[in-house]
């Protein structure tokens, strides 16, 4: 079975560490994407596992649909006393998953630590911060999430905030929606190349995507996103944006979210994994095979019903298989890929 490195899931808020009514991650589930015993089945070996802080009170009436286009009103931004509260329960749940599991799930730092844990059949998972609300503008929270293990970091999710200003769901529209990076965000950009912290512009907008593109020493990396060209979403990259991933020796993992990967943007499973494979096509055809990788947004997203769960992980692989990806492709797509970036963005 192929190995696969996942480079994105929205699974810590599933956790009964986290909430009381959530699932045992080493039990099967029958609800959501992600579990152990369904990364075991798939040949997922491994994670970055995002810690995200909802809206503290969601907003009424915020989708817009019309025949030809769709808008989810851009998210408010979040008090940072809030984010910081949420933020450290998913650490701590994170943390008590990990000792919970003795020895079958482990929380890793560095490529080193998941190819040890992949040959001691242990489940890897690189924690990752989905914006970063929960830091302040001085930057000191950075170096203590940075010693609690923080290797991957998005600086704003689809809302503003402190950093920049992330885009608002929504099709066919341009992802430049505002301004690039604040003041502080160019300096988080600065401080994470510093500490090693691999920077994630998913959810970015265009302008600050160009900021961080030219202030950052480390590749350029989207652990979640698509092809714009195919699918219009303000979430997916334009051609001139995956020119400059490609420049920068980063990687795009092909996000499996149905409304940013069918041209129609329908929020609909019942989407083709032929669909699916052509931003892998079209990404591979403009970056070249070593850039391009898997970042599922599991339990975040609806994904096609074909791969249902990260268990059905080798139905994607056989479709791949059978669009002309050999085996040293797949192989690259699945891991190699992700521990190359994680190397020149860790330093490890």
């Amino acid at each position: 079975m192929v190995r696969i490195f996942d480079g994105h899931n929205d699974t810590v808020h599933r956790l009964m560490e986290y909430r009381p009514d959530g699932i045992d991650f080493l039990a099967r589930s029958a609800t959501g994407h992600l579990d152990l015993p369904q990364a075991i089945e798939g040949g997922l070996v491994g994670g970055l596992f995002a810690m995200f802080v909802r809206p503290e009170h969601a907003p009424e009436d915020d989708l817009t649909v019309t025949e030809t286009s769709y808008e989810v009103r851009l998210a408010d931004p979040l008090d940072p006393a809030y984010a910081r509260r949420k933020t450290a329960e998913q650490l701590a749940a994170m943390r008590a998953l990990e000792t919970r599991a003795a020895g079958r799930v482990r929380i890793v730092t560095s490529a080193s630590e998941i190819e040890d844990a992949t040959r001691e059949g242990t489940f890897a998972v690189v924690l990752h911060m989905e914006g970063a609300e929960a830091i302040d503008a001085e930057l000191r929270q950075l170096e203590v999430l940075y010693e609690a293990g923080l290797r991957s970091l998005g600086l704003v999710w689809s809302r503003p905030n402190a950093f920049g200003h992330g885009v608002p769901f929504a099709w066919p529209r341009s992802p430049d929606t505002g301004p690039g990076l604040t003041s502080s965000g160019k300096a988080l950009v600065a401080a994470c190349n510093r500490l090693g912290i691999m920077i994630d512009v998913s959810h970015l907008n265009e302008r600050g995507f160009w900021d961080v593109a030219s202030l950052s020493k480390a590749p350029l990396v989207a652990t979640h996103s698509g092809a714009h060209a195919i699918c219009a979403s303000t979430r997916n990259l334009t051609d001139r944006q995956l020119d400059a991933i490609r420049d920068a020796d980063g990687i795009v993992g092909v996000n499996f979210s149905v409304c940013d990967v069918r041209p129609d943007a329908r929020l609909d499973a019942d989407t083709p994994l032929d669909l699916l494979v052509r931003h892998f096509e079209y990404l591979v055809d403009r970056l070249g095979i070593g850039r391009v990788a898997i970042g599922s947004d599991f339990d975040g997203a609806v994904i096609p019903q074909a791969i249902r769960d990260a268990s059905g992980l080798p139905h994607l692989v056989a479709a791949l298989r059978s669009r002309g990806f050999d085996d040293a492709a797949i192989r690259m797509i699945a891991v190699e890929n992700w521990m190359r970036v994680f190397r020149l963005s860790w330093q490890d």
